[in-house]
């Protein structure tokens, strides 16, 4: 060995000193533990900062490194299910000198986005998404005439308890493409994983012994002169035969993917051997990966559920300092806020009605359901990561006379649309949904913002929409949920606490204070700063009034009674504009013929990161927004 080489090989590259991803195939298996004790230090050290999703990115940290030694990101695609944990990508395509801007304005996204980067191949942000993109990438490759190149799916566990994982890797499995899917197996989501596929999963983790010997054996034979490649061929050739014989086959083998096996994912060699075998095969093939959700830090390891998603440190943190999470964590919810109001609340009703259900989508502690979970466990249901398949079970549930309420986030609610409709609307049956996280959530940006569940929702014939904008409210519109309506009834709610301005507020219907010149319209949380606006307005001798709206949907006639009698009014709304509570309103007052001059302020496509009240500003959401708009309609006279 030369000198040079001695030299290269025993160097500690940092990462500023690498050329990525490029330089990762040079590198030693001892350099590439060094790089992923860095890679740690700086996930812990940066995402304690910034906030953000942590124990899923350290337990990924040396299979995306394998995954970069072993592909050419970005010919070969890499698409990250959910994409959560794809911050450790980031790090290794070109983006450590930005990283500190994580999930911050104009910096970046938490998410994979290919605007931001070409190794980024496709927009994720929801489950079980990955097999289906990559298996169109693979076939795209295939009609191009590209046999060369892969498309690596990497999905979580927790993901495989979405229906559409196994709508993908049944089509992809028909094919001869070039895909390769990683599941990461690291046994928690962001809930614990429930169901028959958690127990499969951990069936399956039972042949590991197998695969070793298996690999053995491979390597030994592999190594005879003369005979040895060809006889590897041949074993490879009569892999599903050779198992078949020591255990069962695999869901995967029967949907036509080659199943190798499970293999430790912090074991960066033997990812590599894997990924080599699975290349091999060009055709379809599903790696078997067991990882440690939180690796390398204790807390998180202990805790990986606590430390899923961390809030922003309120102070630099360095290194591997500890973080306080008992109560800060964004996707726990377990301080007081709208969440666990409302999940107190609905068991509080559950005492009283045997027939209330609670239903949610691995999402029991993040909507407040935990509460309920505890005391009535016979009628609790984690679905899984399967909002299409909670809809549908709401319904099966109500068509037997049971009341189930089915928490959700807005962002997620997106993926039931055609079962509210065609398994519950139409029949008219009645289920209630909680609509969590409803407008802005903030630094989580464009795949999580809840700004479309209303135009989605209100264009359900027949449903009814609550948006309370405090606690007393939401309890008093989750009994109305309940109690006083057939058929699909939401109400909807925002992430964190009510604003103080919102505490006393005790309304189902709507409330109108008075004035002459000028109406102020809206709903929910944005309540508060719209009294602000009013009192800044009437303090410059401006008489405005103000209608705020509770039951948002249908739009109750007395409210549209009090909005003909202004010349002026103004509708702000924390949610898409097109298709929301203004716009009909809007159109309601057309055809009743009002004259007035009226504005629409509120979002108008996909909001990107930044943090609530950021966000809010940038829309003019908030009360200096909502008093510029006013009086510029007062002072132009147009709509």
């Amino acid at each position: 060995m030369s000198i040079e080489r001695e030299i290269s090989v025993h160097k500690i590259y940092k990462l500023r000193e690498l050329k990525l991803p490029e330089q990762l195939h040079d590198l030693s298996y001892a350099q590439c533990i060094e790089l992923c004790a860095e890679i740690r230090a700086r996930l812990i050290g940066t995402v304690l900062r910034t906030g953000g999703h942590l124990s899923s990115n350290l337990g990924v940290v040396e299979l995306t490194l394998a995954l970069h030694r072993n592909f050419h990101s970005p010919q070969d695609r890499i698409v990250w299910d959910v994409g959560h944990q794809a911050y450790v990508h980031k790090l290794l395509t070109g983006r450590a000198d930005e990283f500190g801007s994580l999930r911050q304005e104009n910096g970046l996204s938490g998410f994979p986005k290919p605007a931001e980067s070409p190794h980024d191949t496709f927009i994720t942000g929801h489950s079980s998404t990955a097999v289906s993109a990559a298996f169109g990438m693979a076939e795209a490759m295939r009609m191009d005439g590209d046999s060369t190149h892969y498309a690596v799916a990497v999905v979580g566990d927790g993901s495989m308890t979405g229906g559409m994982f196994y709508e993908g890797v049944n089509n992809a499995g028909k094919s001869r493409s070039n895909i390769i899917v990683i599941l990461n197996d690291n046994n928690c989501a962001i809930s614990k994983n429930v169901g028959a596929i958690a127990k499969y999963l951990t069936k399956i983790r039972n042949s590991e012994s197998y695969v070793r010997t298996k690999w053995r054996v491979e390597k030994v034979v592999g190594k005879t002169p003369v005979i040895g490649s060809a006889l590897v061929q041949k074993l490879k050739a009569s892999k599903d035969k050779f198992r078949r014989g020591i255990v069962e086959t695999t869901i995967f083998d029967d949907l036509g993917f080659v199943y190798l096996g499970p293999v430790d994912g912090h074991d960066i060699a033997a990812l590599d051997e894997v990924l080599t075998v699975a290349k091999s095969y060009r055709r379809p093939v599903l790696v078997h990966v067991r990882t440690i959700k939180g690796k390398g830090y204790e807390p998180a390891e202990k805790n990986p559920g606590e430390y899923h998603g961390v809030p922003k440190a309120s102070a630099t943190v360095e290194g591997v300092d500890q973080i306080e999470l008992a109560s800060n964590n964004p996707e726990v919810s377990v301080d007081e806020c709208y969440s666990t109001v409302f999940g107190k609340a609905l068991t509080e009703y559950a005492r009283q009605d045997t027939a209330v259900c609670a239903v949610t989508a691995a999402m029991k502690y993040g909507t407040g359901l935990q509460f309920f979970a505890q005391e009535f466990p016979q009628r609790f249901y984690d679905v899984g990561i399967a909002e299409q398949h909670a809809a549908t079970f709401c319904a099966g549930l109500a068509s037997m006379r049971k009341l189930p309420v089915f928490a959700v986030y807005s962002t997620f609610s997106q993926r039931a649309f055609d079962q509210l409709i065609h398994d519950a609307a139409i029949a008219k049956y009645h289920l209630v949904l909680g609509i969590d996280r409803a407008g802005i959530v903030g630094e989580d940006g464009e795949t999580h913002q809840g700004i479309f569940d209303v135009p989605m929702l209100s264009a359900i014939p027949g449903t009814e929409i609550y948006s309370p904008a405090g606690y007393k409210e939401l309890e008093q519109c989750l009994h109305r949920a309940l109690y006083d309506h057939s058929g699909l009834v939401a109400v909807r709610y925002p992430r964190g606490k009510e604003p103080e301005r919102c505490a006393d507020f005790c309304e189902t219907e709507f409330t109108h204070d008075r004035g002459c010149a000028l109406l102020l319209i809206t709903y929910g949380r944005l309540s508060a700063d719209v009294q602000a606006a009013a009192e800044k307005l009437r303090a410059e001798g401006i008489s405005c009034g103000v209608l705020r709206l509770v039951h948002i949907y249908p739009i109750p006639e007395a409210a549209l009674d009090a909005v003909m009698q202004y010349p002026n009014a103004v509708f702000f709304e924390e949610g898409s504009t097109e298709g929301g509570i203004g716009e009909k309103l809007a159109a309601q007052l057309l055809t009743r013929g009002w004259k007035g001059n009226y504005r629409l302020s509120g979002i108008h496509g996909f909001v990107p990161p930044a943090s609530v009240p950021r966000c809010l500003s940038q829309l003019g959401l908030d009360a200096d927004g909502m008093y510029q708009s006013a009086k510029a309609l007062l002072s132009d006279g147009t709509a």
